[in-house]
């Protein structure tokens, strides 16, 4: 698929040589793909917290934070999968949501209405401003494909760079069995 195809609910698969730590091997969710500008959310770069660290007064969830990308670190974000009960909650995708009224979703996360299958915290996200993103499309970093719930809600993040390559099939799958850090003796 090349850059035109990239439209919000996509994913951004990052190539298997880049160097970029903030991307190396990240499958990016893209939730506006704008003329300006483009964001999404890294999913697969989880951190070794949860969300109750991060916000004073939170519900109890065993829900981990994400690393969404480098942009903003300072903030948290969330995407789930109910819409239908978070108001302002913005479609990515059908089953896929972004944000929503934070204070209804304490209360729906206390009162068990929202569980950690349901949703994902990040911190940070990935943003690229007009034409940037198209400019490392054209230099080979990164490749695009339709986005499946699953590799949201069901798929291992560690796995998931792998996954969405083998799904794409043909040479993909020879791509998503390289060893992360090649050797070149």
């Amino acid at each position: 698929m090349s850059f035109e195809t990239i439209t919000k609910g996509k994913i951004l698969i990052a190539e298997p040589f880049m160097l970029d730590p903030n991307f190396k091997r990240s499958v990016v969710l893209m939730c506006e793909h704008e003329e300006e500008g483009s964001l999404g959310f890294i999913l697969n770069k989880s951190l070794d917290m949860k969300v109750g660290e991060l916000i004073a007064d939170f519900p109890e969830i065993d829900a981990t934070v994400y690393y969404g990308g480098p942009v903003q670190t300072d903030t948290i974000h969330y995407i789930h999968n109910v819409g239908d009960v978070l108001d302002e909650s913005m479609k990515v995708m059908n089953g896929v949501y972004w944000g929503g009224d934070f204070e209804k979703l304490k209360s729906l996360i206390h009162s068990k209405l929202v569980e950690p299958h349901n949703i994902r915290f990040f911190v940070g996200y990935s943003g690229w401003s007009h034409g940037q993103l198209k400019d490392e499309f054209e230099l080979g970093s990164w490749m695009t494909e339709d986005m499946d719930a699953n590799y949201l809600f069901k798929v291992k993040p560690k796995i998931l760079w792998q996954k969405v390559l083998q799904d794409k099939g043909d040479a993909y799958s020879v791509i998503a069995q390289m060893p992360d850090s090649a050797s070149w003796n």
